[in-house]
């Protein structure tokens, strides 16, 4: 079996989201069901681009109450249930997101959520569609409730680690991980609370030691960097390869990788 996942959108933060300096459109997994991970501002557009069609999705997984990471939730929901017609597919948040928590959210609708199996996800849960068991998993950031997700595939373990700081128990949670999906919003000497910056990835690489790591969720700095150039940084430090995802990247994972 094949794994494949695209990502809608390789940008995060205020500015490269509200200037969309890259895109915002989320991780798109595909392993015999649809999964769309952080579907931000412009998720729709990206998958129009893409030719991915937003009604054949599956399952829409929101990591936390920020709008770089559910703004076009609400319409891909009314997509896959047919204009709220039908009531199918699955709905997997922190509790920020679906119920609001610390003053932050909830960020999408009760009318929404009443459309579509909707579920919310605390570190270690577990929640399976089709092939794929995916695993919450713990994130510090100023959003409280953020969690991350491990997809145990049908080609093995993508970890998708949540907007966090480089904390050991969110590091040990991700070990296992055949790919590694990492936010690197800021470059190099640059580090800001709540996310990681290069020298933060080196962390996680050395510790889980997974065959291929992506960069991701790139703020200002970090495509100004520019992220190419702090990933290959990484992969000379680490020997692990490491590559700055683009807009509209496209993997397969097989027995082998295969980047496109």
């Amino acid at each position: 079996m094949v794994t494949r996942f695209t990502f809608l959108g390789s940008g995060g933060g205020r500015f490269t989201t509200i200037f969309q300096a890259r895109a915002t459109g989320g991780l798109y997994i595909e392993d015999r069901v649809r999964l769309h991970v952080d579907p931000g501002p412009g998720a729709l557009i990206q998958m129009k681009n893409m030719r991915i069609n937003p009604t054949k999705t599956d399952a829409i997984l929101v990591s936390h109450s920020h709008p770089d990471h559910y703004t076009d939730a609400e319409i891909i929901i009314e997509g896959i249930t047919g204009g709220g017609l039908k009531k199918r597919g699955n709905l997997l948040a922190s509790k920020s997101v679906l119920e609001g928590t610390d003053g932050i959210g909830p960020a999408i609708s009760r009318y929404h959520q009443s459309l579509i199996s909707s579920r919310s996800m605390e570190p270690g849960d577990f929640f399976s569609i089709g092939p794929i068991d995916i695993e919450a998993t713990p994130s510090v950031h100023s959003d409280p409730a953020t969690v991350g997700f491990k997809f145990h595939t049908s080609s093995g373990v993508i970890s998708y680690v949540a907007d966090t700081e480089a904390a050991q128990h969110v590091i040990e949670a991700h070990m296992g991980s055949r790919v590694l999906i990492l936010p690197v919003t800021r470059p190099r000497n640059s580090r800001i609370p709540g996310h990681l910056c290069t020298e933060d990835a080196i962390a996680f690489i050395e510790k889980i030691g997974p065959e291929m790591v992506f960069f991701n969720h790139f703020g200002l700095k970090m495509v100004r960097a520019p992220p190419e150039v702090e990933a290959y940084w990484v992969q000379e430090k680490t020997g692990v390869r490491t590559i700055a995802a683009e807009d509209g990247m496209r993997v397969s994972m097989g027995t082998r990788i295969m980047v496109r």
